[in-house]
């Protein structure tokens, strides 16, 4: 096994920040998202028609997006359906009469954002909403979306689009920053525009924007769209058949204790993924890696069902350390790579003889314990029985200082007990 030098740059275009605003990969922004750049690096070579990638963690479905842009046949799958309506909004092929549509719509929106009318209809559920928009903007938002439910005989592909203008525009108006790793609310007094236009004005701004890039990008071509399910990243083998595929390219939720769920709320409230904050413990609970609401008690309370253990001689030091300052974060990691020891299982039995993985991982540190996520993701790829385990740092993270990101890649024997 061999690791990289360390690099000492952040290579943002490796990161989310690589993909490209006016393009569908910058439809909608997740911080964890991986850079279309990186996905770009790992398909080369791979050929459409012969070739079938897969990719367990959907996240945007950055990977399914470069398949089908390529012509490459990919399945994606996610536990999270927000994030498999997403890649699916995303990697969908658009008629010229879905996106003439979208664009005839959305001016018949626009005028209803911009109306006198002062009631706000429909608000969902979310906790301590005013903490997200202003009064004004909860009016003009609940309007759009009221719209687009309502508003019968659209085409699917036309009414998707106007969903993700709708997450584009509710998230840029939102008082959130994406400054640190996760989403975080603003300072009170930073929303200098508001002084200058009417939130409702901004709110159309906002649309009208977003509308024009969606709108463009969906121009683009999709050779091949994917296959996107629902589905268990620990219970691959239930919907996917066996030796099926020759690349497994994915990044999964780091073990930091940044929860999917918190990052979607607003989108998942709003289009009615989410009723209320138990539902979305509930979805985090079920995620490797959640600590969302009930998650978190959940994994307090939680040992290993089996005696199966994470085959890296440092794990039990590790949580030793952990658990002296915390049980609570000792357990989740250990959790954490419980969970991924049966999803590794999984992926091996989709490969085939020769197929390759690639996983975008980050290492994390709780308090002074430096957590080796690479270096655990080898030690179990290897334990499974993959073959050439490289492992490369590709940037430093724009958190603590010891914190990057790699790439740890192995392949699959060529045949039973070969290499």
């Amino acid at each position: 096994m061999m690791t990289a030098a360390t690099p000492t740059s952040r290579l943002h275009h490796l990161s989310f920040k690589g993909n490209l605003k006016h393009t569908r990969y910058g439809w909608l922004r997740l911080t964890p998202a991986y850079s279309y750049h990186l996905l770009a690096e790992m398909v080369r070579g791979l050929q459409p028609g012969s070739d079938r990638v897969l990719d367990p963690f959907c996240g945007t479905g950055t990977t399914a997006l470069v398949c089908a842009e390529r012509g490459i046949d990919c399945d994606t799958t996610d536990i999270n359906p927000f994030l498999v309506w997403l890649a699916s909004a995303k990697t969908r092929s658009y008629s010229e009469s879905d996106i003439i549509a979208f664009f005839q719509v959305s001016k018949r929106l626009l005028r209803q954002i911009t109306s006198p009318t002062k009631s706000a209809g429909w608000i969902p559920p979310l906790h301590q909403i005013e903490k997200w928009w202003s009064g004004e903007t909860l009016v003009a938002l609940a309007k759009a979306c009221a719209f687009i439910k309502e508003t019968a005989g659209l085409p699917p592909g036309t009414r998707d689009l106007l969903k993700v203008a709708f997450c584009r525009t509710l998230i840029e108006r939102a008082h959130v920053s994406f400054g640190h790793q996760s989403m975080s609310f603003k300072k009170p007094g930073t929303q200098t525009l508001a002084l200058i236009e009417s939130d409702a004005a901004l709110v159309a701004q906002s649309w009208s924007a977003a509308v024009k890039d969606i709108g463009d990008a969906a121009k683009s071509a999709v050779r091949t769209p994917p296959a996107i399910l629902l589905c268990d990243a620990r219970d691959l083998t239930k919907r996917l058949p066996r030796g099926t595929f020759s690349a497994v390219i994915t990044s999964p939720p780091y073990p930091n204790r940044m929860s999917y769920i918190r990052e979607l709320r607003p989108y998942m409230y709003w289009l009615e993924f989410l009723a209320d904050g138990r539902a979305a413990g509930e979805l985090d609970w079920q995620a490797i890696g959640g600590t969302w609401g009930c998650a978190t008690s959940n994994v307090g309370k939680w040992s290993p069902p089996t005696n199966r253990e994470v085959p890296f001689d440092e794990f039990e030091e590790i949580l030793r350390g952990v658990a002296g300052r915390s049980a609570l974060l000792s357990r989740y990691i250990h959790k954490y790579f419980y969970d991924m020891l049966f999803h590794v299982d999984e992926i091996c039995e989709l490969l085939r003889p020769a197929g390759r993985v690639h996983y975008v991982v980050g290492n994390s540190k709780f308090y002074d314990v430096m957590l080796p996520v690479e270096r655990i993701y080898a030690a179990m790829f290897k334990a499974a029985g993959l073959n050439d385990i490289d492992v490369k740092a590709i940037r430093k993270r724009s958190s603590k200082k010891e914190l990057f990101e790699f790439v740890v890649t192995g392949s699959k024997p060529r045949q039973a007990g070969g290499a």
